[in-house]
């Protein structure tokens, strides 16, 4: 199923023993576009840490009571590595949660774009908020391409021959975690219209000018399928969509 990232925002997560909190934001890799990190808001209870829960952990969603069970109990959360809310999330965190929980750090998505799309970010975001934050490779600087999706909301999106839009909202997968489509306001080129691009239309990225460059024309994005968002996606729209752009499919 095809869930709108700001839906997501909100969802309980819940223990083996009990409810945790709820997800405030989402990570995500820029390069293979797989989602990385669900970020917990634990109320008062962890109130000085972050809590991050692998997508690995997360069992069958239930959309109808707005739920996501995690293999994972409270005490197990409450033992784990300590990681601050006032940092980015370095390589060296996300390793330390790899060993406690024995998530495996290799796992993820459902290899539609395979090992990446070879998209390396310039310096921008860090992992956990909207501050432009320089990308490191030490150990106490956020991992380099670790987006939140928060921080990407409001990007402009930069066709061959001009902007197109900013992106709105995001599409996510919620058997394989990947970003499926980044769905695009055109009100100020084409008013009153969505559209959804999918990353294999992405070229390069800017994340400190906030802009994404796309390998498709305004006149192309024009002519594609209309899609209204109110409206379920399903496989024969997909298939019209990625027919007309020329993009892969998601195993059709």
């Amino acid at each position: 199923m095809l869930l709108a990232v700001s839906a997501l925002k909100g969802y309980a997560i819940l223990a083996s023993d009990g409810r945790i909190g709820s997800v405030s934001d989402v990570l995500f890799d820029d390069e293979s576009w797989r989602l990385r990190w669900l970020v917990v808001d634990t109320g008062t209870w962890l109130s000085e840490r972050k809590v991050l829960v692998h997508p690995s952990a997360i069992g069958v969603v239930d959309h109808d009571r707005q739920e996501l069970p995690i293999r994972m109990s409270k005490a197990q959360i409450e033992r784990s590595p300590d990681i601050s809310r006032d940092r980015p999330v370095s390589l060296q965190m996300q390793g330390q949660l790899y060993d406690y929980y024995g998530w495996d750090p290799v796992w993820g998505g459902s290899g539609y774009f395979g090992g990446g799309l070879g998209l390396v970010g310039s310096s921008g975001y860090s992992g956990m908020g909207a501050t432009p934050m320089p990308n490191g490779h030490g150990s106490d600087d956020g991992d380099p391409h670790l987006r939140s999706t928060t921080a990407v909301t409001g990007s402009h999106l930069e066709a061959t021959d001009g902007e197109i839009g900013h992106v709105e909202n995001m599409l996510i997968d919620d058997a394989g975690w990947d970003v499926r489509y980044l769905i695009v306001d055109t009100r100020n080129w084409w008013f009153g219209q969505h559209v959804l691009i999918s990353p294999y239309a992405v070229k390069s990225i800017s994340w400190s000018d906030r802009t994404i460059q796309l390998d498709v024309t305004r006149a192309s994005v024009k002519a594609s399928p209309a899609w209204v968002p109110t409206a379920m996606i399903d496989q024969v729209y997909e298939k019209r969509l990625h027919n007309h752009y020329g993009w892969q499919g998601y195993g059709f």
